[in-house]
């Protein structure tokens, strides 16, 4: 894997965690929103989802239906369980129901399906590294951990925990070993809400 892209992934990574939220790109802002909601789920009470029977044929003002957004997030999140793509799935369809919505709802779906397939085509790639390759991008990404700020270690930890990053499962194993040597030890010591 060329430098640039391992660094450019490192980067990224590491960016979305350090951005304030108000400069995060509004989808990666929903799926950190939705990582943040999996998370403390046990200390907020969610919504019920809505029962299927209440689904619309399709969004108005759009030819999508429900199943075919389903199958995107299914096929595009692969990394998550079921319950997490079913969460995702909930919180996308309650703001595209949401009638103040009705203007943008075909610029939301066509947003939100770039982005998903941007991360399908992304875990894809990474799939394909050779083990020394992803060893090597692990090893990069823990030398980076070491600047985080205080705070987000915790989250950042969390998320590897939960395997809610886009990263296959070998790699999230390998990120969170390179995340656990180098985590600075103040953040590290302190307790995270992982359930």
């Amino acid at each position: 894997m060329p430098r640039i892209l391992r660094a450019s992934f490192v980067f990224a990574l590491l960016w979305a965690f350090a951005a304030p939220a108000y400069a995060l790109d509004p989808i990666l802002m929903f799926l950190f929103n939705a990582a943040s909601q999996m998370i403390d789920s046990a200390s907020q009470s969610a919504r019920a989802p809505m029962p299927s029977s209440e689904l619309p044929k399709t969004y108005a003002g759009t030819t999508v239906r429900p199943e075919q957004l389903k199958q995107l997030i299914d096929e595009s999140f692969t990394y998550l369980s079921e319950k997490q793509r079913d969460e995702i799935f909930d919180s996308l369809n309650r703001e595209l129901l949401e009638p103040k919505n009705a203007a943008i709802r075909g610029a939301m779906i066509q947003y939100f399906a770039n982005h998903a397939l941007q991360v399908r085509a992304a875990q894809l790639r990474l799939a394909q590294l050779s083990s020394a390759q992803k060893r090597a991008l692990a090893a990069e990404f823990g030398q980076e951990v070491g600047g985080l700020p205080a705070d987000e270690v915790p989250k950042l930890r969390a998320l590897l925990e939960k395997h809610l990053l886009p990263v296959p499962a070998d790699l999230n194993s390998m990120l969170l070993a390179e995340f656990e040597r180098h985590a600075p030890r103040e953040a590290a010591a302190r307790p995270t809400a992982v359930q």
